[in-house]
């Protein structure tokens, strides 16, 4: 088991639950010292199409300004969903407002392959590429992105999916040189890009001996790029399950064995009463 500090953080969907239910749970997490990060999903409707959705990193900012303690984010932002160049401010105002507690997360956008992908994408207008092309835009965005956090002066950029003309990011994000950059994803080329620009790797785990492997390749790419594999923090998203809590409990544990220490615990809707002390009392200080 790796002994880098494990940190516990929730996920909440913006989905099928009101704004003061999703602001009440995060208000109780963030008093509570066990639960140490706090995330929303990234969707703009719900895979039938029916029920509330918030955009995320709207529901983010309100969410950023009413909390104090809690490291925040989207798990993962799609960058399908917003110019880089926008997100990259959207992000910088965010890191302001939580005074520096952002952390970026990010990914390529839902699979070509999945049953409901393109749906929310047909129903905004947004354009819906195959994977090739998602992973070179990303790669394209991580650059952009972190150029208009650190670069002074206006700068263009030229690239095969994003074109910039004096691009300048004004203001930069509070954290320096910027917020740590969190990359969601399984495939070989997303792997890629994580040993190149992250800081963290998320990964869901559905699949705890799939999810070790993939952390195996990202190792294996490291070295071959000469960057230091324990530089980038192994984190894992696994749903919690109400009923039989022990379940999540173990699945944890497998993690952890795994080198996983960044685990992130999404939260079901509809959620309990008191779900924030309920994951902390069952699911992450249980037998510890």
């Amino acid at each position: 088991m790796s002994q880098t500090p494990v940190t516990f953080g929730i996920l909440t969907a913006p989905q099928h639950a009101t704004y003061d239910e999703i602001l009440d749970i995060w208000l109780a997490a963030d008093a509570i010292p066990q639960i140490e990060h706090a995330w929303l999903s990234d969707h703009l409707m719900t895979p039938t199409g029916n029920g509330p959705t918030y955009e995320s990193w709207t529901l983010l900012s309100a969410l950023a300004a009413q909390t104090r303690r809690l490291g925040l984010g989207v798990l993962v932002t799609s960058n399908r969903f917003r110019p880089p160049a926008v997100l990259a401010k959207i992000a910088a105002t965010v890191d302001i407002i939580s005074r520096g507690r952002l952390v970026f997360g990010i990914g390529a956008g839902s699979r070509p392959g999945h049953p409901l992908a393109r749906r929310e994408y047909d129903a905004h207008g947004l354009a819906f590429h195959d994977s090739p092309n998602a992973v070179e835009s990303l790669a394209e965005a991580l650059t952009v992105i972190r150029r208009l956090w650190t670069e002074t002066e206006p700068f263009d950029f030229a690239g095969t999916h994003i074109h910039l003309t004096k691009a300048l990011g004004d203001p930069k994000p509070l954290q320096r040189p910027h917020p740590a950059v969190l990359l969601g994803g399984r495939s070989a080329p997303l792997l890629r890009l994580a040993a190149q620009h992250a800081d963290l790797w998320n990964i869901v785990g559905d699949d705890t001996k799939d999810a070790a492997a993939r952390g195996a390749m990202l190792s294996q790419i490291c070295t071959e790029i000469g960057r230091d594999p324990t530089s980038i923090t192994r984190s894992m998203h696994l749903q919690v399950c109400y009923d039989q809590p022990g379940i999540t409990r173990d699945a944890i544990g497998r993690a952890l064995d795994a080198g996983f220490t960044h685990i992130t615990l999404g939260l079901p809707n509809p959620c309990p009463g008191g779900v924030a002390h309920w994951v902390a009392e069952e699911i992450i200080t249980h037998d510890r």
